[in-house]
């Protein structure tokens, strides 16, 4: 019997060789793995031995080769197979042990450059997995260390492994192999051509990270008869550190990750007050204290017991105003020592918070669970609102009336707390801060009438966003009766001609960004 091992992750690796020596198995192995065996003492061909060639271009070219891969897809109960490669004196290969280059690793670490990236997509290893798992009737396949001892035992079985076992090794090999070119993918999304330069713009989380890290468990789930745990990400995935305050519970943590990302849209000091993940306020401001009040009195009412997400350290100044209303929670990038002091007075407010910059750069899949299964995509971002407006062509006035100076910071401003609040959304804000919000509604014109009912002030002269396009004119109607002068939207209706007419009828400023932003 031969065995091919090459792995990046170490683990088990001398335990599983001296096993399969103690069965009679040859070892051919590659670089590193050989390396590790012979310094255990154990007996291994290296690959060249095998295929008659040695390493080259760095080790870019080693196990691609007829005599390898030959002997692993060769069917043992097909004769032909068997005749072809005895004929060029190749020897059947019954086991593959490989694991990928460590790429994972690279792409969650933002310092390593483009072409570090590119030298750890494995090219060898994944072929060898897909062959080996392509024949998994007569070739064994192992890419995870925890399945070494039941390899083993398998092993030792009278007639060897079973189909069973083999299929589900099968499964998780090209589940693997899968992940790995997956995340690739995702990592190239992260990087921009400029010329001959190749610059990362961010990037991405792993399920490779050889990070551990432990479940916690929570107060309760939604509600208090619901158990529930919260699986922080790694340090370096953002840092996530809670500083004080009550235990957390499960809504509380998606309250905080809804006023994390509301605030990681804003470059100027910006304050978020959340409730039940939608923002009951949002607002800018020259300092965080300034913008937070501006938040909380947006809608005062609801903002007391929200959550409160901060995108500048917490100061003294700010936890004085934070901790004179009911607050559950804040999140910020840091907390000053003389703010410390103010908001340990609160002995159940719970202060938590995070690396601003490393999450700003993350790219993650987002993924939840229904009844029929689960549901993944890439995260939403509001790109299209990262530099001030007008940006080019970007959004495209459709009215007779172009939006004032004034109008475009608005308009921006609304467009990148909008795309947060949860459909059919439509919310009212000012140049810096918003005024109405009107979430979650099964109608726009419902979500105008909701904005309009939780105003705490009159709303003339404001601006509006519609995180969908308007489907009728009623909508655009109950805007401007409401006292919008300019509005933001997707466009993409069949009747957005009636809808802009309606605009051009009340004199209002209106812009198409062209991409939705529904949050269900």
């Amino acid at each position: 019997m031969r065995a091919i091992l090459s792995v990046s992750d170490k683990t088990g690796l001398v335990e599983l060789a001296r096993g399969l020596v103690e069965r009679g198995v040859e070892l051919v192995s590659t670089g590193g793995t050989a390396k590790a065996l012979a310094t255990a003492g154990l007996p291994v061909v290296n690959v060249s031995d095998v295929t008659g060639f040695p390493e080259m271009m760095d080790g870019r070219v080693k196990t691609l080769h007829p005599a390898i891969f030959a002997g692993i897809l060769a069917r043992r109960g097909r004769p032909e197979d068997l005749d072809a490669i005895r004929a060029h004196g190749i020897q059947p290969v019954d086991l593959v042990v490989v694991n990928l280059y460590p790429f994972g690793k690279a792409a969650e670490n933002p310092d390593t450059p483009f072409d570090g990236l590119v030298e750890e997509i494995d090219i060898g290893g994944p072929s060898l997995l897909r062959a080996a798992a392509k024949n998994f009737r007569d070739v064994v396949v192992v890419v995870d260390p925890a399945d070494y001892p039941k390899v083993l035992e398998q092993m030792a079985r009278p007639n060897g492994p079973t189909l069973e076992f083999k299929f589900g090794l099968m499964k998780k090999a090209f589940a693997h192999t899968a992940e790995f070119d997956s995340l690739i993918a995702q990592t190239l999304e992260t990087i921009g051509c400029h010329g001959s330069d190749f610059v990362r713009q961010g990037f991405v989380l792993s399920t490779y990270s050889t990070v551990e890290v432990e479940s916690k468990a929570l107060r309760y789930g939604e509600n208090p008869h619901q158990e529930a745990q919260w699986t922080p990400l790694p340090p370096e995935m953002g840092n996530w550190q809670v500083h004080q305050g009550k235990e957390l519970s499960y809504t509380n943590l998606l309250d905080l990750d809804a006023a994390l990302r509301i605030a990681l849209e804003f470059a100027e000091p910006a304050g978020v007050v959340i409730k039940h993940t939608n923002p009951c306020g949002t607002a800018t401001g020259t300092t965080i204290a300034e913008a937070y009040v501006r938040a909380r009195e947006a809608d005062p009412l609801s903002a007391f017991g929200g959550i409160v997400g901060l995108n500048r350290e917490i100061d003294a100044e700010t936890a004085k105003a934070i901790t004179s209303t009911f607050i559950e929670a804040v999140m910020a990038p840091s907390i000053a020592d003389a703010a410390r002091e103010i908001l340990a007075r609160k002995t159940n407010l719970r202060v938590l918070t995070a690396d601003f910059d490393i999450v700003r750069r993350l790219q993650y899949q987002e993924t939840r669970s229904i009844l029929g299964g689960l549901l993944h995509q890439a995260v939403d971002r509001v790109t299209e609102a990262a530099r001030p407006w007008p940006d080019g062509d970007m959004p495209k006035v459709v009215t007779r009336r172009q939006p004032t100076a004034e109008e475009w910071t608005a308009l921006r401003f609304a467009w990148r707390v909008c795309a947060h609040v949860k459909s059919n959304a439509v919310i009212f804000t000012g140049a810096d801060r918003t005024l109405a919000v009107g979430a979650g509604q099964m109608s726009r014109v419902d979500a105008v009438k909701v904005a309009v009912m939780k105003a705490a002030g009159p709303l003339t002269g404001s601006v509006a966003a519609s995180d969908a396009f308007f489907p009728f004119r009623d909508g655009l109607d109950a805007l401007a009766a409401a006292g919008a002068t300019a509005v933001v939207q997707p466009g993409g209706s069949v009747r957005d001609a009636e809808v802009i007419a309606a605009a051009d009828e009340h004199g209002l400023a209106m812009v198409f960004t062209g991409r939705r932003h529904f949050r269900h």
